[in-house]
């Protein structure tokens, strides 16, 4: 979901694991060559998630690199097969009270400049939850706990899986 962590708690695993990291709506941000939300008023949403769709398809290819996603992403079907085939995904869980909480004076996400954000949080939430736990390998619960302890949950689930073996 928009505001779960995904870059922030993203850039701190890629360090922790020694990984690249990547941010797709960066990505598409210099491939259209503007901002995402100027880009959703000028071309709307399709035009926005088929470019997406093209970025998640080259970037879940790519080794050793932990990649933050667009919290819509998963509403392409192609992007959850790129995510579930070539990743190990992780669900950055988080209620809508809370990412209300803290994206509630934010202006650069499109979805969320509407009269009633937490009710939009929450119909987003309740469309996307089931395809985030379809998607995911993994599950974890953001609320308000530091980033520091969201990584070092997600590299202990990592390294518990087999996913990742951590140099003591």
């Amino acid at each position: 979901m928009p505001g779960s962590g995904k870059s922030t708690v993203g850039k701190q695993l890629g360090k922790r694991l020694g990984w690249v990291f990547e941010d797709a709506d960066a990505r598409i941000e210099a491939r259209i060559g503007g901002s995402i939300r100027e880009f959703f008023e000028r071309e709307g949403e399709d035009a926005f998630r088929a470019i997406e769709a093209e970025v998640i398809a080259q970037l879940a290819q790519q080794p050793a690199c932990v990649l933050a996603t667009g919290g819509g992403a998963v509403l392409r079907e192609a992007n959850r097969d790129a995510l579930r085939r070539h990743c190990d995904v992780v669900y950055l869980r988080c209620a809508p009270e809370e990412l209300y909480r803290r994206l509630r004076n934010d202006t650069q996400r499109p979805l969320l400049q509407v009269a009633d954000p937490l009710g939009r949080l929450r119909e987003m939430h309740a469309q996307r939850d089931p395809l985030y736990r379809q998607v995911a390998h993994l599950s974890v619960e953001t609320g308000r706990q530091t980033v520091p302890s969201q990584v070092n949950m997600i590299l202990s689930h990592l390294e518990l899986a087999g996913i990742v073996k951590l140099r003591p």
